[in-house]
């Protein structure tokens, strides 16, 4: 029985800044030139123009990197930043919903059908949290069921889905909400080292929300027809993500996008059989917008024509990458244009901490 994604609804916060402008304001930062120099080419090389972040200025917010007697900047503790997020996230996330259901309510789905909520984040941890607010202030009922998945970074929309498919295809009456809300920003570092200036060219904040059912909507959506989780060989200490005493480190190597290009094309060959679409079935792609070396790569591993991922590349381009709702904002902009093919085929693919790949298989419903 197949489950169903529809109403997917997307939201970042009020505050956003151009790149040039957030690479300016690190150079500030660091008095050593060849850092300069690094930070200026990140940017440059970041194919990003624009991100948001719940924090109009990263040395405006009284609880953040407040500057000492000397003049230099202090990174702010770990509790400091987790207080933002749990002032600032449950707001994102009932907004976001409201949006959803004002949507989803104009079609004929009323919020009395939600019967479960699914919430993924990373960069924050509060409870009760978003998902208790959702349920509160927008008048779901108090025995809908909710779970949470955390800690899993950029690919975390991918069990979110799968789950929700799952609980769907046990009970095809259950109405699912996912909820993917990231707040990446509020872990910025004040480091030197690459791995950390790479990291904080790249990330950003945002929400975004669907509903999956067993039923067919009316509306743009996808069919969820397979999902595949791998480990790629020999990357564990390529990617990693932890709690420190001064917010949540990051490690990011430069070389991900290599190991993605060398391993993804035998990796997603194995996913398309076991899913019965071989890979040149497919007719569209839903790539994470990691960063633009990651695109390429996988672009070039793939021989994907040149426009293959244009939604992917829009998204980083406007909104940089919001670890797990990001590959959500990429499905949104591909349903916002026409579908010609019969068959139209979508495989989408993220990937976090492990190197894990997550790969979904989806029937475009614009067609």
């Amino acid at each position: 029985m197949p489950a169903f994604l529809h109403h997917l609804t997307t939201r970042v916060p009020a505050h956003a800044c151009s790149q040039e402008e957030t690479r300016d304001r690190l150079k500030t930062w660091t008095p050593d030139r060849r850092q300069q120099r690094l930070i200026h080419a990140l940017y440059a090389r970041s194919g990003i123009d624009r991100r948001h972040s719940v924090l109009p200025d990263f040395n405006q917010d009284p609880q953040l990197f407040q500057t000492n007697a000397d003049g230099q900047l202090q990174p702010p503790g770990t509790a400091a930043r987790n207080t933002v997020y749990a002032r600032e996230a449950p707001t994102l996330a009932v907004d976001l919903v409201r949006d959803l259901l004002s949507s989803a309510e104009t079609h004929g789905t009323p919020r009395s059908r939600i019967t479960h909520l699914i919430f993924a984040s990373c960069t924050g941890f509060t409870n009760p949290g978003p998902d208790y607010q959702i349920i509160r202030q927008l008048g779901l009922s108090p025995s809908v069921q909710r779970y949470t998945l955390g800690f899993m970074g950029c690919y975390a929309a991918f069990p979110a889905l799968r789950m929700a498919a799952q609980f769907c295809q046990a009970d095809p009456s259950a109405t699912v909400l996912v909820v993917c809300l990231e707040l990446c920003t509020l872990h910025m570092q004040l480091d030197p080292r690459p791995d950390t200036l790479l990291a904080n060219s790249l990330f950003a904040d945002g929400a975004a929300a669907c509903l999956v059912t067993a039923e067919k909507p009316t509306t743009p959506g996808f069919e969820l027809h397979h999902f595949a989780t791998t480990l790629v060989p020999g990357s564990e200490s390529e990617m990693a993500w932890d709690i420190g005493d001064h917010g949540f480190n990051l490690v990011l190597s430069s070389y991900v996008p290599d190991i993605l290009g060398a391993q993804i094309a035998p990796l997603l060959a194995t996913a398309a059989d076991h899913a019965g679409w071989p890979l040149d079935s497919l007719t569209h792609w839903a790539v994470h917008p990691g960063g633009r070396a990651i695109l390429d790569r996988v672009s070039a591993a793939l021989h994907l024509p040149p426009d293959a991922l244009a939604a992917s590349r829009h998204i980083l381009r406007h909104f940089g990458n919001m670890s797990s709702p990001t590959i959500l904002f990429v499905l949104q902009e591909m349903l916002r244009h026409p579908v010609t093919h019969a068959d139209p085929r979508t495989c989408a693919l993220a990937f976090g901490p492990g190197l894990t790949v997550e790969t979904a298989f989806l029937k475009n419903l614009a067609a």
